[in-house]
């Protein structure tokens, strides 16, 4: 309401309830408080950033301790800073009040650290359902593995083949084998999805090392991402934790951890061996 103050504006949900002029200015003071605007109370909206602004229509909406939450990107406008902190606080906050949330965000990582469970939707339909964990190492198909991750997912082509030790398939001319039932991949086009996380320096006569060459190195505080091409001239990304040795330039061999590779169908994008989806908007396996 632009010709009422923030705390006014914040305060409604209470004085529709009639609440006592005591339990109106605690509850507006606290919840300011932990959004970081309790120096603006007294300001008109028109004299508010647009973050405040944003964070004074959030602190209304909590205010109230309601048991259902819609949540549309509530800290889309907030500095990163803030933003970080309220990934930290929020969840705290609704789990205290006993509220149920639905948030809807583009930003995976807000989605990680707020969300019990996420669904992932893609042109008005629901592609999956699962915790956070679940989401990030059995994504539904190509798409939701490339939204989860930073640096995003490796996605090369390959063929799957099967020799005596099981399902393999080609990198730079070594035979990497998958841990998984991957039977009826075999002969097939396929997407093989390595997160660069699980992709690590090793030394030349390690058995399984893929020979690649270094092309690039790019620290990234906590974690170092090495760009890297294969034989064939694909490229991978290496992510390691800061401090830890690997190769910044020339010739290199990587590991390819098969526990955690995902092989993905080459037409429909599908991740093979996945569980159907429910599409709830028709109520047919999508």
């Amino acid at each position: 309401f632009p010709h009422m103050s923030a705390f006014d504006n914040i305060a409604t949900p209470l004085e529709a309830r009639h609440s006592s002029q005591g339990a109106i200015k605690s509850g507006v003071e606290s919840v300011a408080k932990l959004l970081k605007i309790d120096h603006v109370l007294s300001h008109k909206p028109r004299a508010l950033s647009n973050g405040q602004k944003q964070r004074t229509a959030l602190a209304r909406a909590l205010v109230g301790s309601p048991p259902i939450l819609l949540l549309d990107d509530p800290l889309r406008n907030v500095d990163a800073k803030l933003r970080f902190e309220m990934r930290l606080e929020l969840p705290r906050l609704l789990h205290d009040r006993g509220a149920t949330v639905v948030y809807v965000t583009q930003d995976y990582k807000e989605a990680m650290a707020l969300g019990n469970r996420i669904a992932v939707m893609s042109q008005g339909v629901i592609r999956q359902l699962g915790t956070p964990e679940q989401i990030y190492r059995e994504p539904a198909n190509v798409e939701i593995a490339s939204l989860f991750g930073d640096p995003t997912i490796n996605l090369l082509d390959v063929k799957p083949a099967r020799d005596a030790k099981g399902i393999y398939v080609g990198l730079s001319n070594v035979q990497v084998h998958l841990a998984g039932a991957y039977e009826a991949a075999v002969g097939r086009d396929c997407v093989i999805g390595l997160r660069p996380e699980a992709l690590s320096f090793v030394g030349e006569g390690t058995p399984g090392a893929v020979p690649v060459t270094v092309e690039a190195e790019t620290p990234l505080n906590e974690k170092i991402v090495t760009l890297v091409r294969t034989v064939r001239g694909r490229e991978i990304l290496v992510s390691r934790p800061a401090g830890t040795p690997g190769q910044t330039e020339g010739k290199a061999h990587i590991a390819v951890d098969g526990k955690s590779a995902l092989l993905f169908d080459h037409a429909s994008g599908e991740r093979i061996g996945a569980n159907r989806i429910v599409n709830l908007r028709s109520g047919e396996a999508a």
